[in-house]
């Protein structure tokens, strides 16, 4: 099934207008750094696009910022991670400010979630 042309244009502004946070994760991420996984970032799926997405262990990994604090975002949220679901895609999210202050715990819950398969 093909990706429609207006969310792979989105993706690619998403990639070039990242946040420190998305820098970071894609700096430790990236090249099959992290476990030898090969992860992608700004992935389109389902309709939607995936902060970091690791299609061997059907893996989503979504950085929020204060955006994601209202309620319609959260029901959006629910709902995409329900949809995500529903293909067999695991979806684990961080704060921003999480990531950006203790990156190694970050780090420690996407090896838990990897080693599960």
């Amino acid at each position: 099934m093909r990706v429609p042309q207006e969310l792979l244009t989105f993706a690619r502004q998403l990639r070039q207008g990242q946040t420190d946070a998305e820098a970071l994760m894609w700096h430790l991420l990236r090249d099959q750094r992290f476990c030898g996984y090969k992860f992608r970032r700004q992935y389109p799926l389902a309709g939607y696009i995936l902060d970091f997405y690791c299609h061997p262990a059907k893996l989503a990994i979504e950085l929020d910022g204060g955006g994601h604090n209202d309620d319609e975002q959260r029901r959006y949220d629910r709902e995409r991670t329900k949809v995500l679901a529903g293909a067999g895609i695991r979806v684990i999210r961080f704060w921003n400010n999480d990531v950006l202050n203790g990156i190694e715990s970050a780090l420690e819950v996407i090896y838990m979630e990897l080693s599960r398969d």
